[in-house]
């Protein structure tokens, strides 16, 4: 896919805003998971993550989305963690988007975790799309909330989307918005590989598993590639999307979100921030 069709974005939230709840509505409305496969807060993997309501690492998941234009695009969501504990986690996934959605609740307001993560993501030089979440309860003051977005955070919240991630009311003009504001990854298809690792597992079958962000250049099955930290060099024997479970593809081009394995046999091997 063309890079002008690609979008790829993070979720900034404080703990309870709602941004699970957003990213499994995103999931569902685009036809990535169907209502039988849903499960609340499915990014949200890790079992203390469940057990907590928080997220912790970064999860992704491609979403295809055909926008009002009439073209389909991929949408690239890259889960962020919320709570203060995980800067450093926020911090890289961010570095692979372009865009965020800024997710305040109507009944609380901002928040101090919320502050540290936008001013990460102006940090990134991020397009930032103000969502007010929480709308449909009967506590919700979305006009209060606005302004403090405005004298808090300086950002303006004149096209700011009012939503229910729970009822899904809104959620299609966040799926335009993302189109529509967030820009588009450059295209530098043409350079050598270089990718950013944002996040890494380990398989006992495949070795660890590096999840990336393809900044320039592509990468296939046979490539060989260089770890920029380290100076080691490896064999990619699988390269993959997230649907949002993890779904082999024969590679990845520039813009692209997803993932590879190269027989690392230590995740020491794909540190995070590395870029190759």
């Amino acid at each position: 896919m063309a890079t002008k069709y690609i979008r790829n974005f993070s979720i900034i939230a404080h703990i309870d805003h709602g941004k699970s709840t957003l990213a499994d509505r995103l999931l569902e409305m685009t036809g990535t998971v169907t209502q039988r496969e849903m499960e609340e807060q499915l990014l949200d993997t890790m079992d203390l993550e469940r057990e907590r309501g928080i997220t912790i690492k970064a999860q992704s998941a491609r979403l295809l989305y055909t926008a009002g234009d009439g073209h389909e695009y991929t949408l690239n969501l890259i889960d962020t963690p919320g709570h203060v504990d995980f800067n450093y986690e926020v911090s890289r996934s961010l570095a692979a988007c372009e865009g965020a959605l800024l997710i305040v609740d109507a009944t609380q307001g901002v928040e101090a975790q919320t502050l540290a993560n936008v001013y990460l993501a102006l940090e990134h030089d991020l397009e930032i799309i103000p969502i007010i979440n929480k709308v449909d309860l009967p506590s919700a003051d979305p006009e209060r909330v606005c302004r403090e977005i405005e004298d808090i955070i300086g950002l303006d919240t004149t096209d700011a989307i009012m939503v229910s991630a729970k009822t899904g009311q809104g959620v299609d003009r966040v799926l335009e918005a993302i189109v529509e504001k967030i820009p588009a990854p450059r295209d530098k298809s043409g350079k050598p590989l270089r990718a950013l690792i944002f996040d890494s597992h380990f398989d006992p079958y495949k070795g660890a598993i590096a999840n990336i962000r393809i900044m320039e250049g592509a990468v296939k099955t046979g490539d060989m590639i260089r770890m920029m930290s380290s100076g080691k060099e490896f064999e990619v024997i699988e390269t993959g999307v997230f649907l949002p479970h993890m779904y082999t593809v024969n590679g990845l081009e520039c813009g692209s979100v997803g993932y590879f394995a190269a027989s690392m046999k230590n995740v020491r091997d794909c540190r995070v921030g590395d870029s190759r």
